[in-house]
């Protein structure tokens, strides 16, 4: 098994991406990497560490980095030897079996499409993360690769992300369902409207109609389908909302000795849920539709998160999802 890591990409690269890297090793004996980057930096780090370069571990040196304020297409285009474009060339060339990128956001999923390339007869590939939810684990798709999206684009939305709940979450058979404002099938817009439609009718799909926003983390659809602006609006909602409830709990158990003792008692289990939502626990949300797995990691991903990532593409490649999803596809 072999993931090619980006490893300039990421707010604290390149140190932290090239550590989360020799976690991932000491991790799966397996797992071999390919770091795309200045081999230079790399080797520097290790050596000011006490690190000898691990056996598994592979450096492909590059001279440029994409930059968060490029613009993503510009990016690709110019910058052709850049640790982001390097490295997806190096999968769609049978170099590796996967990929992640914790950088711009944008330029990894435009050269994903434009290098990685869509599976034939897929029309958008769609970032798919994991939630928590009363009932166990769903996923929502799409939150952000796709700001507007045609009617058509949602019953393989809902198709990709039911073969990645199956074989990824376990979920036996997994249930689909459309973020909306009502539960009603005439609600939303004129496009939400002929998705429902569309979704009703898809083979292989477990469709069991819309989800209001107050429903999501509830758990009946193990597959939440939707735009990536209102998933990625939604998504980050949850996100907020989660940060800012800790804020306040730690708020109220501070304010006194007795909330204080209340709070070591309680904070085995808040422990546990904190890193239930903990998005360094998955270390990233895949780009579903690809030929290869790509995992788009979170831009402040430390050591433990880049680790997550990099085990997380290949157990996707391990599972073939992306095989399955070209099965199911036909």
């Amino acid at each position: 098994m072999k993931i090619v890591v980006d490893g300039f990409g990421g707010d604290y690269a390149p140190e932290e991406t090239l550590f989360g890297c020799v976690e991932a090793l000491n991790q799966r004996n397996d797992l071999e990497i390919i770091i795309t980057g200045d081999e230079e930096t790399f080797r520097k780090l290790l050596t000011d560490a006490g690190q000898a370069i691990p056996e598994r571990l592979e450096f492909v040196n590059t001279t440029e980095v994409v930059e968060n304020e490029d613009e993503p297409i510009s990016a690709i285009r110019h910058k052709k030897d850049s640790s982001l474009v390097v490295g997806l060339k190096l999968v769609s060339e049978g170099n590796g079996n996967g990929f992640v990128s914790a950088g711009n956001t944008g330029a990894v999923l435009t050269g994903a499409t434009l290098i990685i390339k869509r599976i034939q007869g897929i029309k958008r590939a769609a970032l798919c993360p994991t939630l928590p939810t009363k009932k166990g684990k769903a996923v929502i798709i799409d939150v952000g690769a796709n700001a507007e999206c045609k009617p058509e684009f949602y019953p393989q939305f809902a198709m990709m992300g039911s073969v990645y709940a199956k074989e990824i979450l376990g979920i036996e058979s997994p249930k689909a369902g459309l973020i909306n404002i009502g539960v009603e099938h005439h609600k939303g817009t004129s496009t939400v409207v002929e998705a429902h439609n569309l979704l009703k009718a898809a083979q292989g799909v477990d469709f069991i109609g819309n989800v209001e926003a107050r429903d999501i983390l509830v758990g009946d659809a193990h597959v939440l389908v939707s735009d990536g602006w209102t998933g990625n609006i939604a998504l980050k909602t949850l996100e907020g909302t989660a940060s800012t409830l800790f804020y306040f709990l730690k708020q109220a158990f501070y304010k006194n000795t007795i909330t204080k003792l209340a709070a070591a008692i309680l904070k085995p289990g808040l422990s546990k849920i904190k890193k239930m939502m903990d998005a360094k626990e998955v270390g990233g949300a895949p780009l579903l539709g690809l030929n290869a797995p790509v995992i788009k990691a979170h831009g402040n991903s430390d050591r433990v998160a880049f680790k997550n990532a990099i085990l997380f593409a290949a157990k996707l490649a391990d599972k073939d999802v992306c095989g399955k999803i070209r099965s199911h596809l036909s």
